[in-house]
């Protein structure tokens, strides 16, 4: 299953429930994910832009997208951002196939490349 990392910031009205009512929130992380076929295998919370990130992977884009709409929906966030993960197998699979792939940069007559050293 592809993997995600995904930064969030929560709201200042959600930092004063928590506040109020302490709670392990990677538990709700964790059900969201379940729920829509994936599993979290990290919450964290951060210090810097965003206030934690979770490491997670899910079966498809579009059960990735239903977590993240109802995380969204539930308006405890005001960042909400995920990055899709290559293992180093697959970063070394898209390098090689790199090599039979073709682009024109702006300026360049069709069929050349542009010099990247």
């Amino acid at each position: 299953m592809p993997m995600f990392l995904t930064r969030f910031s929560y709201t200042p009205e959600t930092w004063a429930r928590l506040r109020e009512h302490p709670e392990d929130r990677s538990e709700a992380a964790r059900e969201s994910i379940e729920a829509a076929g994936g599993k979290l295998h990290g919450f964290w919370y951060a210090l810097g832009e965003f206030d934690g990130m979770t490491l997670w992977e899910a079966p498809s884009r579009v059960a990735l997208a239903s977590a993240l709409v109802t995380i969204a929906a539930a308006g405890v966030t005001s960042k909400l951002e995920t990055t899709v993960l290559l293992s180093v197998d697959e970063a070394m699979e898209a390098v090689t196939k790199s090599a039979h792939v073709q682009y024109r940069a702006p300026g360049a007559t069709v069929g050349t490349t542009a010099d990247v050293t």
